[in-house]
């Protein structure tokens, strides 16, 4: 028996291109005696909970939840649904979905059903996300990036948004680089097939910065809004995710600035660097890098990326030769194809994504310029943490 009134709470989703509220996840709420409403979410994944009952509060609060939102003129609103439920219905009778949609006279097109966990046999639950889709009803992945959310059945369901998980999100954004990279990945994959990425657990500005960076088509959580009883106007938080779209413009252009400033640096340490080849490449000639503490490690290659000379690491009080990578053959780093199509225009310095150094164990940046007229090329490793902010 589970205690408390049944209802609908809506949180918005902000849609990133317009600051306008989109449409609104429906999340279930329990009301006692005294008036209180707490989260029914955790109820949901106590194995000591009634199934019946719970299937009955969910499809209770679902009904609800439609009612409300048909007279909402424009938007859509999600709704989630468990495939350990999906795994119950049969495929040869209407699906219970379906039915209370038609009953309510909602338009399918406003509806989005959010599956969390694909658990379960991925055969079925492709063969009900279809029926689904031929009904007109959008679909999303919930939690995209953790637990049972495997790549394969992601992409067999085809779905109309993936969103990325909270956790994930907030690791990402508290310095985790690890993290970072993994979620632009998955954003990644979702634009490469066609989702849109919803981005939720938004708290912070920093949170909305990382949402965008990894092309979130809509963001929810409590920067804008916590989940609530009634429906909001469309543009209640148009001016304050205008705010913060300009600063993070800003912080874009800042970044810019600085990378920038870095490929100066560069250009003058290459000048550097190839005056004291052209005078013999002695490394007792080479002078303390301490204008570029970023400096990681240079070596220089033929043109075709196999490398012919040592590395050369400053250790803070000397350089050292590290010859255990001559005669390596880097032609098929993604940086070298950047720096080959520039190789006629030999003094343009080009600097490559970030990636992990599996020697150092650190992130960096590789920049390289072809010198001798395209005879060699000259290669700087720079460690990322090292630049200035």
């Amino acid at each position: 028996m589970i205690e408390g009134q049944p209802l609908p709470y809506y949180q918005p989703l902000i849609d990133t291109a317009t600051g306008r509220i989109a449409g609104y996840e429906a999340l279930a709420r329990l009301r006692d005696e005294a008036g209180e409403v707490v989260s029914a979410g955790p109820l949901f994944s106590d194995p000591q909970v009634d199934q019946a009952a719970l299937l009955e509060l969910d499809r209770a609060v679902r009904r609800m939840a439609l009612e409300h939102f048909q007279a909402t003129p424009t938007g859509f609103i999600t709704l989630n649904i468990s495939p350990k439920w999906l795994a119950r219905v049969s495929l040869d009778a209407p699906l219970p979905s379906l039915v209370l949609l038609e009953e309510v006279g909602l338009p399918p097109e406003q509806v989005v059903f959010e599956i969390s966990g694909l658990q379960g046999d991925p055969q079925r639950l492709q063969q009900v996300v279809a029926r689904y889709r031929a009904a007109g009803i959008r679909v999303a992945v919930d939690d995209f990036g953790t637990g049972y959310s495997m790549l394969d059945q992601v992409i067999a369901l085809e779905p109309d948004f993936l969103k990325l998980d909270i956790q994930l999100l907030h690791r990402a954004t508290r310095g985790n680089s690890t993290s970072s990279d993994f979620v632009k990945s998955l954003a990644l994959v979702a634009e490469k097939s066609g989702c849109w990425i919803i981005a939720e657990g938004v708290e912070t500005e920093e949170h909305l910065h990382f949402a965008l960076d990894c092309g979130a088509r809509y963001v929810q959580g409590y920067l804008f809004s916590a989940a609530e009883e009634s429906f909001q106007q469309d543009d209640i938080f148009q001016p304050l995710f205008s705010h913060l779209r300009d600063q993070y413009v800003q912080s874009k252009l800042a970044e810019r600035e600085r990378l920038q400033d870095l490929r100066k640096s560069l250009g003058n340490l290459f000048a550097e660097l190839r005056l004291w080849l052209e005078q013999g490449g002695k490394p007792n000639a080479l002078r303390p890098p301490m204008e570029y503490p970023w400096l990681l490690r240079f070596f220089l290659c033929d043109a075709y990326g196999s490398q012919i000379s040592p590395n050369y690491e400053w250790t803070g009080e000397q350089w050292q030769q590290d010859p255990r990578y001559l005669d390596h053959n880097w032609s098929w780093r993604p940086y070298f194809y950047r720096i080959l199509a520039a190789s006629e225009e030999d003094s343009r310095v080009i600097l490559s994504s970030r990636y992990r150094d599996a020697s150092s164990d650190r992130y960096c940046m590789t920049s390289g310029l072809f010198i001798d007229d395209g005879r060699h090329l000259l290669l700087v490793d720079i460690d990322v943490n090292r630049l200035p902010q």
